[in-house]
């Protein structure tokens, strides 16, 4: 495919590691520097890059192709915009941006540059969700109908265990808007790639619990119209109490006409037709919420494969990756939701 993409990385928590670790394995790809946030130097060092004292600096060398932003959501919109100035491709780790505006101004600005700005969406790579995927093509269980997904976890648990990156102050910064921006995105974009279908109208209630000193919401209860007809409710908490619910913290169940679909991603794809379950697809165990674990291929051949795709992108080839519209259609779930629990409304998504 010629010579390797000359990848810099901004941001240095666990998804600048993860983003980093990609583009060090693959022979498309060669991890140049890395800049951002308290860990960067080390990271650096860890992967034989260089180190920037700043995002800036980074992406302003003439000796790297494409940027990975994995900063805090609300830096995305700043670096991708001076990397298509100075004529860089990007890989925008989702969110896309805080507001749709600032998603088209992204995406604008890329387009006329004709560069590629691909989101990284990587649950797209996984073969639970592939086989998904599929199983919608193939109408398994007829016209669907009814959908229910959960997104639960304990955020106290990922605080406590240090591999997961520096500092969690972005968290809770207002500028981050919710955690239901780092949430929601790859539940819709899952939706969207697997039905082609898109959200027409939302409702919700957002809340803030058990974080007495969050000014972002961390709690959402919503219903989903698509314009397919499929009604669907999504509940979304940071703060759901350890351990949880089992096989809640990234769940799908669908109904159709002709059967019904349970889906962890991480764990087991079952499907039942004519009163009979089957399973079938179980997904080798992801570590995502391990930092010991995270970095084994398991969990990380899904960004491999898309940092991968994203190369692929740049030479003009099917990627596979997020576009800048599939990055737009969580951003602006995500702020209907906020919006419809502020207002009290139902929001048209047309």
């Amino acid at each position: 495919m010629g010579e390797a993409i000359r990848i810099g990385v901004t941001g240095s928590g666990f998804m600048g590691r993860t983003h980093a670790d990609a583009a060090h394995r693959l022979e498309d790809t060669q991890l140049v520097a890395i800049a951002g946030g308290s860990r960067a130097a080390q990271l650096a060092a860890d992967y034989g890059a260089q180190y920037e004292e700043s995002i800036e600096a980074l992406i302003r060398r003439s000796d790297i192709d494409a940027i990975v932003i994995s900063t805090p959501h609300h830096c995305h919109v700043d670096e991708a915009l001076l990397a298509a100035e100075t004529g860089k491709h990007a890989l925008v780790e989702k969110p896309m941006a805080t507001s749709v505006e600032d998603c088209d101004r992204m995406a604008t600005a890329f387009a006329e540059a004709n560069l590629t700005l691909s989101l990284g969406y990587h649950q797209r790579f996984r073969d639970s969700n592939k086989t998904v995927r599929r199983l919608f093509a193939e109408a398994a269980i007829g016209q669907v109908r009814c959908m229910q997904t959960t997104a639960l976890f304990d955020i106290e648990v990922m605080r406590e265990d240090s591999g997961f990156g520096g500092s969690w102050n972005w968290w809770k910064d207002p500028r981050s808007k919710a955690h239901l921006i780092n949430s929601a995105p790859h539940t819709v974009d899952l939706c969207r790639w697997w039905m082609g279908a898109e959200i027409a109208s939302i409702a919700a209630h957002c809340g803030t619990f058990r974080e007495t000193d969050n000014p972002n919401e961390n709690t959402t209860m919503s219903l989903w119209h698509f314009d397919n007809g499929l009604m669907g409710t999504f509940w979304s908490s940071s703060v759901t109490p350890s351990p949880g619910f089992p096989g809640e913290d990234f769940r799908f169940r669908f109904q159709g006409d002709e059967g019904i679909l349970d889906v962890n991603p991480f764990d087991e794809i079952k499907i039942c037709r004519n009163a009979t379950w089957e399973t079938v697809y179980k997904q080798p165990p992801v570590g995502f919420d391990d930092s010991n674990a995270a970095f084994s291929m398991s969990r990380m051949q899904a960004y491999c494969d898309q940092m991968q795709g994203f190369v692929n992108s740049i030479h003009g080839e099917s990627g596979g990756e997020g576009t800048p519209a599939d990055g737009r259609a969580g951003v602006q779930a995500v702020i209907a939701m906020l919006d419809s629990s502020q207002r009290g409304e139902t929001v048209s998504l047309r």
